[in-house]
């Protein structure tokens, strides 16, 4: 091996080191993320860095390290990465709508109230004192929303004793166009939901609740 290859040897091992950092420092710095640009570009520079250092070792001393790579062209591995964030061909052409009713049966008004105060008041945080809640809860319908406000907004905030679920309906429909809020006034809770002409039903789901079973049929 002549000097000159020893020290081409030595300068390529140092880009392998650099590249291994600068690798896992994007790795680190895109938290995870799926297909982040740095990450991409500080991979294709940490394999072109491994493989012109084996093949100076091959050249130096017949010996190879034990990384299979292959040189990555820099300007198509860009290409390839800027179509693996274009949208797909086959994304759904239109809009669909996922409509969602289940009934529930109240045992007791006054508790169930009791529930979404101490949701707000949780929600809200111990230090909040009365006049910063806002008014008081008096009705279901201020109860339910409260419920559901103060959680992850999800029907599954409903599931409490003081609530009896009842049947419930999941659709799937294929609607003209996108849900447009502004056209309708907040007391219609009939408008949102109503199928519109062009409308096509895709699916339908028939929601039961748990009951339990007598105990001679367990």
């Amino acid at each position: 091996m002549t000097d000159v290859q020893s020290t081409d040897l030595d300068a390529a091992l140092e880009r392998v080191f650099e590249a291994a950092r600068a690798h896992l420092a994007a790795v680190r710095a895109s938290g995870g993320a799926v297909e982040d640009d740095n990450v991409g570009k500080a991979y294709v520079a940490l394999n072109n860095a491994s493989f012109e250092y084996d093949e100076l070792l091959l050249d130096a001393f017949n010996e190879v390290t034990p990384w299979d790579v292959k040189p990555i062209d820099e300007d198509e591995a860009a290409h390839d990465h800027e179509h693996d964030h274009e949208a797909p061909s086959d994304a759904y052409p239109n809009t669909i709508a996922v409509r969602q009713r289940r009934d529930y049966r109240v045992p007791s008004v006054s508790a169930l109230i009791r529930v979404a105060e101490s949701a707000r008041r949780a929600a809200a945080g111990p230090d909040t004192d009365d006049a910063e809640l806002g008014e008081p809860i008096t009705s279901v319908g201020e109860a339910v929303l409260e419920l559901l406000q103060s959680g992850d907004g999800s029907l599954g905030e409903l599931d409490i004793p003081e609530l009896e679920p009842l049947d419930g309906l999941v659709t799937v429909t294929e609607v003209a166009a996108p849900l447009d809020l502004d056209a309708f006034e907040e007391e219609d809770g009939d408008g949102p939901f109503a199928p519109g002409p062009e409308d096509r039903l895709l699916g339908r789901l028939d929601e039961h609740p748990f009951l339990e079973l007598p105990e001679e049929e367990r």
